[in-house]
């Protein structure tokens, strides 16, 4: 369950990433509204998911996978390109997560 919601967590952390992007500066309330409320939402369920998952390893996926699906959204839906250097980002970020969860993190 505990990973359950750590996805969710960081579904909610990607939407509200995302909605910043059109928000202006904070100055369009639709946008920033989602934007605070993704927010709420992803560390209410983050801190559920450390009842059952180690801190290191939640924050860890977290920050990782929202990292990586924010750069994704970019590249994919708002024209941001992608470098070498961004796609060897990624791709250590992802072994990252990897090689915390084989360590025994959890």
């Amino acid at each position: 369950m505990g990973y359950l919601l750590l996805a969710a967590a960081i579904a909610a952390e990607v939407g509200a990433t995302t909605a910043m992007k059109y928000t202006e500066g904070f100055s369009r309330l639709g946008p920033s509204s989602l934007t605070v409320l993704g927010y709420v939402l992803s560390f209410v369920l983050l801190a559920q998911t450390l009842k059952t998952v180690s801190v290191g390893t939640a924050y860890a996926i977290w920050a990782g996978a929202g990292t990586a699906a924010i750069a994704t959204i970019g590249m994919v839906f708002l024209g941001e390109g992608m470098t070498v250097t961004k796609a060897a980002g990624i791709a250590l970020i992802i072994l990252g997560v990897v090689v915390l969860n084989l360590g025994g993190a959890h």
